[in-house]
């Protein structure tokens, strides 16, 4: 199939007959995007649908790129992602981009859901407790990263211990990386794909190449999650990224 006809069979599949407002201003850019997009990336590599969603709604919401998270939640509910699993990728942003900007999509989002009778809340996935929160997290660090996690606290300065021990463990590993409804392996492709949309965060990219690698990802899931990032956070990002993977992945 050509990608002409390969666009607009995906662009079908994920968002129906919706149409962007500047297909009638600017045809030739909705052209471009389209044929790209859904016409070679959406029908190429190792990502199923459920995943290209997933990796889309964190970037967009890493980038703020508020317009487009409710046409791609019904997207997401459409090839099968479940309220639970979207709002668990948008609460895997939390720790990388801030609440303010999680909590903006996770407005949207809600939105959505209201307009679909999807019951809010959703059913926690929560597995911590407040005594329970740091040492879980620890656990989950420690599946990831293996023993840098101790030399990191040992080595980590009194007046830093907060932020590198107590915060990050039981915050953005215990709060978060334990939760139900999303594996170890999709919550590490997500954050990768979060803080590759950031950029200038390369050391955080390359330890969560790592990262990937340990729980079961593919240096071609991490390139194939990069394409599909390609079309929002634009080929110095996607670049700049996809160098962190080599540097990484070498033998890959």
């Amino acid at each position: 199939m050509d990608r002409i006809h390969a666009a607009e069979k995906n662009r079908q599949k994920f968002f129906g007959n919706i149409r962007s407002s500047l297909a009638e201003t600017d045809p030739d850019l909705v052209a471009m995007r389209d044929r790209l997009v859904y016409g070679e990336i959406m029908d190429r590599g190792t990502l199923d649908d459920r995943q290209r969603m997933l990796v889309s709604l964190v970037t967009l919401t890493a980038g703020q790129m508020l317009d487009d998270i409710k046409p791609h939640t019904e997207a997401a509910l459409r090839v099968g992602v479940t309220p639970v699993e979207i709002k668990e990728a948008l609460y895997q942003c939390a720790p990388y981009v801030g609440f303010p900007k999680t909590e903006s999509a996770v407005r949207l989002v809600n939105d959505v859901f209201a307009e679909k009778g999807i019951a809010l809340p959703v059913e926690s996935q929560a597995t911590v407790t407040e005594t329970s929160r740091f040492t879980d997290g620890m656990a989950v660090q420690k599946t990831i990263f293996g023993d840098a996690i101790d030399k990191m606290h040992a080595s980590a300065p009194e007046p830093q211990k907060d932020i590198l021990v107590s915060h990050l463990s039981a915050f953005c590993f215990g709060d978060i990386y334990t939760r139900k409804a999303l594996d170890l392996k999709t919550r590490e492709l997500l954050t990768f794909s979060i803080i590759s949309a950031l950029g200038g965060c390369e050391a955080q990219v390359k330890a969560h190449v790592q990262g990937n690698a340990n729980v079961g990802n593919s240096k071609q899931h991490l390139i194939d999650a990069l394409a599909q990032m390609l079309q929002y956070i634009g080929f110095p990002r996607t670049l700049n990224a996809l160098g962190c993977v080599n540097a990484v992945m070498r033998d890959s």
